[in-house]
């Protein structure tokens, strides 16, 4: 197959300036700035049925979540956290492991030896099961790609954001591994 001499300009420009970039040398002028890692996850319920997506991409040093849940959850609120392990085996998601929590903390915001990494705010889903939420989080993206990943859940219940190790949020209803990508500037 051919291909596309300005596609292979385009892939050849981009992997100066990741190459570049790396070794702390400058971009050429007018080379398209290097694209900007993130972590995304799909969100799929216990039947395996897509449910919505979740980013966390880099904004101001930290990692912005951005979380868009299409259904699967009962209206109200619902506990959210990253996960150690980006496995996902229905029906019920323990293979997620425990909350993402690389420092030894205690669970929740509440809790004077907490919290996770991993715990995050509460999720509250509108009376189509739907929600959205955007919030700053406590990891970093070397952390949600260590050795065996990271992983994305919603609880049915809310997180009493106290209660150690899980905030009392009941079982896990949606689950989605976070996968590397890249985005331009």
């Amino acid at each position: 197959m051919a291909r596309s001499p300005s596609l292979f300009v385009i892939l050849s420009t981009a992997g100066l300036s990741l190459a570049l970039a790396s070794c702390g040398a400058k971009a050429p002028p007018g080379a398209p700035p290097p694209p900007v890692p993130y972590a995304e996850a799909l969100l799929y319920d216990s039947t395996g049925r897509p449910a919505g997506v979740v980013t966390l991409a880099p904004v101001n040093g930290a990692l912005q979540a951005n979380v868009q849940v299409t259904g699967g959850i009962t209206p109200g609120p619902h506990g959210i956290h990253i996960h150690a392990v980006g496995e996902c085996k229905r029906p019920d998601f323990v293979t997620a492991g425990a909350h993402h929590n690389p420092t030894g903390k205690q669970h929740g915001s509440e809790n004077p030896m907490g919290p996770h990494q991993g715990d995050l705010p509460i999720l509250t889903a509108d009376s189509n099961g739907r929600a959205t939420a955007s919030f700053p989080t406590q990891t970093t993206l070397d952390a949600i790609f260590d050795a065996d990943g990271s992983s994305f859940i919603v609880h049915a219940d809310a997180d009493d954001m106290k209660t150690d190790p899980t905030g009392n949020s009941g079982a896990r209803v949606l689950c989605g591994v976070f996968y590397r990508k890249l985005r331009p500037i």
